[in-house]
């Protein structure tokens, strides 16, 4: 019956009045430390608010744990494997150059699209206020915000400034000034002028928040949040490194020395950017409220990928653990259907963000997807579409490469409900992961080799297979 009235709401005609308008929100290297996912300290009071009026998926993966490889992903719907991206350096038009994006779909049925801010990737701070890797193509207007952040980044604090900048190590500073002044807090009213300009037609507004990417910078008033002696460091038995494949942990030797006081500075810092981004969050949900347009907006909220601070003694990204791969992400419907407020176990990939947007829009799609649309899961949270979720991993491809005796491989990781299988290179050749979630959700004890799980590796193995092959298959593209 849900299924049938979801349907029957989102068929009629396809005048602008009947037009589900799409508020599509990212956030910059933000993992699941929120609220509203069960963290003792972290406030995030408006994400938990915009899980309140939808479904909040709770085992949700990018395809890669880089910044423009996965954004490339998602915005086209392919895997990584199929765009050709593996690192911040390539624009996926350079290898796929008439692939139509998840914007440009919504453009050409007829909306007004625009992007605040980061969507597709920019290097941060560096190209904080450009351009960057933007797709042109894929906008009505654009507007790339420039903030007090930036203008005052000389006094941004950083443990490594020479080797790695600002924005690839731990850096952060606690900001005098207003919400207003800083980079995200312009982007956020440029949103909010444009939800106030175009409110009488149908609108797909991409925000894209630049924090809580590092450099960790915000108002000093989120740091008073989150007092030095609150903030934990991760415990972990001294063993946890022992059977990891060393293909499989990333070289940053520059960071394992830290004082313990300044780990707690850092994620401090990190903690501050989360509420920050979220108090900016606020001021555009509270936007589509003043405006009457939330009983009208699919709202997609989603992070590029998730981000180490401290566990299994790393720091940021470019891993296959569960840290790493796993995202925060939540759509919420119009109308707050019965649905609403609930969780889901069910698995999603960021590609399935495409095909899932489009079916709610009521728009064909184009032929090449790779994702499966998430619809199933919006009307019964209990129901699957997929059984394993994947994210892949090139070593080849990284910036730092300060440890030479680990493996230049790629690698493969799939997510079931109760699993993480992880192979680095053809056939495990550099090591295999397997870790029980039911068991031992922070993946410190490496199930791979152990003669009780063979069976187990046996299957996740033709699973991992399976869905590699999927995400090589080429798409299906105009020529």
């Amino acid at each position: 019956m849900i299924r049938i009235l979801l349907l029957l709401f989102l068929a009629g005609s396809l005048d602008a009045a009947d037009k589900l308008n799409v508020l599509f929100v990212a956030t910059d290297d933000c993992n699941n430390d929120l609220g509203t996912y069960g963290h003792p300290l972290v406030k995030t009071p408006n994400i938990d608010r915009l899980a309140r009026s939808g479904i909040q998926f709770d085992q949700a993966y990018c395809s890669y744990p880089v910044c423009n490889p996965s954004r490339a992903s998602l915005m086209t719907g392919l895997y990584p494997d199929q765009t050709g991206v593996r690192n911040n350096a390539i624009h996926f038009r350079d290898n796929i150059p008439n692939v139509k994006t998840l914007p440009q779909m919504f453009r050409d049925n007829g909306y007004f699209v625009a992007r605040v801010g980061k969507i597709y990737h920019y290097g941060v701070p560096g190209q904080i206020g450009e351009s960057g890797l933007d797709d042109p193509e894929s906008w009505d207007e654009t507007v790339n915000p420039r903030g007090r952040d930036k203008i005052e980044e000389a006094q941004i604090y950083s443990i490594d400034p020479v080797r790695h900048g600002l924005g690839g190590t731990l850096s952060w500073m606690a900001q005098d000034g207003t919400d207003e002044e800083q980079t995200d807090g312009i982007g956020a009213s440029a949103a909010i002028k444009l939800l106030e300009d175009h409110k009488d037609e149908p609108f797909f507004l991409a925000m894209g928040f630049y924090r809580p990417h590092t450099p960790y910078v915000a108002p000093k008033k989120y740091f008073h949040q989150y007092p030095l002696n609150m903030v934990a460091l991760p415990v972990e038995p001294l063993d946890d490194l022992v059977d990891i494949p060393p293909a499989g942990w990333v070289d940053r030797p520059f960071q394992l020395n830290l004082s313990e006081t300044k780990k707690k500075e850092a994620i401090q810092a990190y903690y501050a950017s989360i509420s920050f981004m979220d108090a900016q969050l606020g001021r555009i949900l509270d936007a589509l409220d003043r405006l009457e347009l939330t009983d009208k907006t699919v709202i997609v909220f989603w992070s590029d990928h998730g981000y180490h601070m401290g566990e299994h003694k790393l720091w940021q990204k470019t891993t296959l653990f569960e840290n790493s791969a796993r995202v925060p992400f939540f759509i919420s419907l119009p109308k707050h259907r019965e649905t609403a407020g609930l969780h889901t176990k069910s698995l999603a990939e960021l590609v399935d963000v495409y095909p899932t947007l489009a079916e709610l829009a009521d728009i064909e799609a184009p032929k090449h997807l790779a994702g499966k649309s998430l619809v199933p899961i919006l009307e019964d949270p209990t129901a699957r579409v997929r059984e394993t979720a994947l994210t892949t991993y090139d070593t080849r491809d990284r910036v730092h490469q300060e440890k030479p005796l680990r493996p230049r491989t790629i690698g493969y990781t799939i997510r079931t409900e109760r699993w993480r299988y992880t192979e680095w290179g053809a056939n495990a050749e550099y090591g295999a992961e397997l870790y029980d979630h039911w068991n031992d959700a922070k993946e410190y004890v490496n199930l791979a080799l152990a003669p009780s799980e063979q069976a187990t590796v046996a299957r996740l193995k033709k699973l991992l297979k399976e869905h590699v092959a999927l995400a090589k298959s080429p798409p299906r593209l105009p020529e």
